[in-house]
């Protein structure tokens, strides 16, 4: 090795130390960059903000479950966000029973003098079988959501396809459960479903109503109503309907499944409620040119194989295969 050559061996690897730190640099300016970006996008404008600070969005918890995501996205809809299995959270349940039955009845009696004009009622995951997306998202739903719909309607169901819950989810007479231990023993062998305690739990509940013979409206208690709409009732009507979830001894699957099918009607819609699909994501979501059978729409949503998500979600899918996935945009303003 020549002299000249070693000489120059600590300028060489000076330059590529250099020009590796350089790139490290810009790679880490442009991630910064690109996230910054990506999550402006995401944040609503100040118009928006300013649009939407009559609207509180309420979300049913657990400890156990994520709920920064509404934070983040949902600010403006000033959150309200029930721990159920947690004394200590800023705002819990007399008792975790009913599911999100018990969020939502204490939200409404904890606030109900000093209600927005607008409430949007949720689950606390924002991935889930039951969300009205391709995607299982909730986050395109609550940002296509026309608050001025609900306001004009008084209550909308935040799901427009049909499958589970319409056309005819339960016909209280008809599905009624036997008083026999033979049945009793049929009954607990078959899925959770409030059909054979509906009539009897629903005399219990709303014992000014008579017992509709058929009860449909689609899944799965997560919904949308106007101030105007819950103040229809008093406040002790609402102490009442707690009471009866505090007391019953239906275990929670079934007391919760009877509210679920109980709040369209408890907000004034007729009890079989389910409007044609091209119909509701028009009016609720703005989603007008889609096309549609009576009962759900191209592309939308598609009954997933479980009620569980695979892990990784959305960006593994069902056969661990990666997915093509996109973030979705902020709402558009106006709406």
């Amino acid at each position: 090795m020549s002299p000249n050559r070693h000489s120059r061996q600590p300028v060489v690897y000076a330059l590529v130390s250099i020009l590796v730190i350089c790139l490290l640099l810009l790679h880490r300016v442009y991630h910064e960059q690109s996230e910054s970006s990506i999550l402006s996008a995401d944040v609503p404008t100040e118009d928006a903000l300013m649009r939407d600070s009559k609207t509180q969005i309420v979300v049913a918890s657990t400890r156990s479950e994520e709920t920064s995501w509404v934070y983040w996205y949902f600010q403006h809809w000033d959150p309200q966000v029930y721990v159920t299995d947690d004394p200590s959270a800023p705002l819990v349940v007399p008792r975790n029973k009913g599911h999100e039955a018990m969020v939502y009845l204490t939200y409404i009696i904890d606030r109900y003098d000093s209600l927005p004009d607008t409430m949007v009622f949720i689950h606390a995951s924002r991935f889930q079988w039951h969300n009205d997306d391709p995607d299982y998202d909730i986050l395109p739903t609550l940002y296509n959501l026309r608050l001025s719909y609900v306001r004009e309607v008084g209550y909308v169901n935040l799901r427009c396809v049909w499958s589970i819950g319409c056309p005819a989810e339960i016909r209280p007479f008809e599905d009624e459960e036997d008083d026999t231990d033979e049945e009793h023993e049929v009954v607990k062998k078959k899925p959770v479903s409030a059909k054979p305690i509906f009539r009897k739990a629903f005399q219990e509940l709303l014992p000014e109503i008579p017992v509709p013979p058929l009860v449909s409206v689609s899944c799965c208690s997560q919904f949308a109503v106007s101030r105007e709409t819950v103040q229809r009732h008093t406040k002790e009507r609402y102490m009442r309907l707690r009471d009866w979830l505090l007391n019953t001894p239906l275990e929670d699957s079934l007391s919760g499944r009877v509210f679920e099918f109980s709040w369209h009607i408890i907000f004034g819609k007729e009890a079989y409620h389910c409007p044609s699909a091209k119909e509701c994501y028009c009016n609720v979501f703005g989603l007008c040119d889609l096309s549609c059978s009576e009962s759900s729409c191209d592309g939308r949503y598609v009954l997933p194989p479980y009620s569980t998500l695979p892990e990784g979600w959305p960006l593994i899918g069902w056969d661990h295969e990666y997915r093509v996935y996109t973030e979705p945009g902020i709402r558009k303003q106006g709406k």
